[in-house]
This record gives structure tokens, C-alpha cells and sequence, in this order.
């Protein structure tokens, strides 16, 4: 399914309408930050918003959004700095794949959206800007038509206690490794409540054209497409235990370290990398499993 369709079918109106709202409005006026395209979505009146500053401590959380004014002034601000970057691939489709809307909880008049943000977005420059938060929107239905009343946002993804986000994989304790070891663990510890296994990914995009021609731009790009699977599974990079990689140059392991670095969280997965052939001119291919929690 490409990634800017509505999960959620028509028959099932009111879920449908708020990720027409959420996802597709809140997208499309975001790219041209057009606050006004937006603006008709929310109930101004009574409007809050709660900043978790990406920590799972609720103590860290502070009220940053009063009004939607000073909502409006913060969305419009990043999305004009946003129009400003120029990206290495479609910014719409690899935000609507970033973004990942399914749990929405409806009682009555009011529901509950859970939000997800997993996945990046390649820039010119070889940088990668991360999508990795959450945001739980409150919502109302005003008439026949879902609102937003207010949120808790920018929370970590996938959220974790106090001390740290809570983890179905961890780095065996007494595990070691050599030290001309690459970017990977030695040993993990895994406790699943269900495997999710994704076929190899490459630079690709939805429509089949590559992403990117050389190295660096098809690891960043081949890694967006994997969490963008994964995602699909209810899974993030962070929940990935094991990876299988394959180039057609080990000249590239440099480059496919540094990329892989800045992308994959800790602990790194364990890790196996061989040189081989790959179809067409594709220079990575990447395969995951994750332990979903």
C-alpha cells in the first residue's frame, strides 16, 4: 500500500476522517506551511499543548503551548525552515512514510490518536533529518466533524521509563569483542513477544525508481525503506536484534559505518555484512529481524 493512503477505509468513517485530518492535512499544508489549510482542524477554544521534550520522565514534560496561537507560531516556524532544506528524495513521501497513524480510540464524541513518527529523511547535503517521536492528539467531534482539542507531544518512540525506554533487546552483560570491531554487537539478548522479519530493502522508491546512485545516499535510503517495513509491523529500528548486509564493494564499509552509526540506535543489532552481487545497480541490501515488545 503507498504510504499516503488512508489505512483506515471509508466504512469506518470516524477513524478515516481523523487520519484525513492528522495525517494527510496536517502533511500537505505542512510542506508549503500553509497554517491556514490547517487551522480549520482545531478548536481554538480551550486549546493545549503539552511539550514531552522527548523524554520519557513525566516530570520533564512542561505546558509550551497554551494557545493554539502559540502553537500555530511554533508549526510554522519549523516548517518554513523545512521548505528551506533541499532533500536527497521526495520530502512528501518520505514524510507520510515516517509517519505511522493506527491506534485511534474512539468513545463517543472524543478519541485518542497515537501518533508515530519512525523513520528519516536523506538531505543533499549526505545529513539525514530523523523522524523519531510521538504525539497523543485529543480529539472531539464538533457536529460531524473530528477536531483537534489539544496534545501531548514530541514524547520519545518508542517510550520507555524514567531511566531510559524499555527494551525487548538487550546487550548480553558479559558479552566482548575484539577491538577492531565494527559498529555492531556481539551478543544480544532477545525477549519477543513476536519475530517480525523483513525482506532485503534497497534504495527504491514506491514508484520503483532509485533513490539515490551513490553509497552513502543508498545506505541512508535503503535504511529509511527497512524502518518504513518495519513500521508496518508495529516495530521500530530500535527493536531490530539482527541485520544482514550486503554490498557489492567492501571499499564502502567506511561510508556503510558512518550511516550506519548515525541511524541505528543502541544497542547496535548484531551484525553481518558480506560482498556479493546485487540486481541492477543497487551498491546495499539490507535484511532485519526485530523482537516486537
Amino acid at each position: 500500500m503507498p504510504y499516503d493512503v488512508n489505512p483506515f477505509p471509508p466504512a469506518d468513517a470516524d477513524r478515516h476522517a481523523i487520519w484525513e485530518m492528522l495525517v494527510r492535512r496536517d502533511i500537505e499544508a505542512y510542506l508549503t506551511a500553509d497554517w491556514d489549510a490547517h487551522a480549520r482542524d482545531f478548536v481554538p477554544d480551550g486549546f493545549f499543548g503539552i511539550d514531552g521534550l522527548r523524554s520519557s520522565n513525566p516530570d520533564s514534560w512542561r505546558p509550551l503551548y497554551p494557545s493554539l496561537d502559540a502553537y500555530a507560531r511554533n508549526w510554522i516556524a519549523f516548517a518554513r525552515q523545512s521548505i528551506g532544506v533541499e532533500y536527497a528524495e521526495d520530502h512528501r513521501l518520505a514524510t507520510y512514510r515516517a509517519t505511522i497513524l493506527r491506534d485511534i480510540d474512539i468513545q463517543a464524541d472524543f478519541a485518542v490518536a497515537h501518533k508515530k513518527f519512525d523513520g528519516g529523511i536523506a538531505r543533499a547535503d549526505g545529513g539525514m533529518d530523523r523522524l523519531n517521536w510521538q504525539t497523543i492528539y485529543l480529539c472531539r467531534k464538533l457536529g460531524q466533524t473530528w477536531k483537534i482539542a489539544g496534545f501531548l507531544g514530541y514524547l520519545p518512540n518508542p517510550m520507555g521509563t524514567a531511566d531510559g525506554p524499555t527494551r525487548s533487546v538487550i546487550r548480553a552483560p558479559a558479552s566482548s569483542q575484539h577491538v577492531t570491531a565494527g559498529p555492531y554487537s556481539p551478543v544480544l539478548e532477545v525477549a519477543a513477544g513476536r519475530l517480525v522479519v523483513i525482506s532485503g530493502q534497497v534504495a527504491v522508491g514506491p514508484d520503483g525508481t532509485m533513490l539515490a546512485a551513490d553509497f552513502a545516499g543508498q545506505a541512508r535510503a535503503t535504511l529509511s525503506n527497512c524502518a518504513a517495513q518495519l513500521a508496518a509491523a508495529g516495530c521500530t529500528l530500535a527493536d531490530v536484534f539482527k541485520v544482514n548486509c550486503y554490498v557489492t564493494d567492501l571499499d564502502h564499509w567506511p561510508q556503510f559505518n558512518a550511516v550506519y552509526l548515525d541511524i541505528m540506535p543502541k544497542p547496535l543489532p548484531v551484525r553481518t555484512t558480506v560482498q556479493t552481487g546485487l540486481l541492477g545497480d543497487y551498491l546495499v541490501e539490507i535484511e532485519m529481524w526485530a523482537a516486537k515488545p
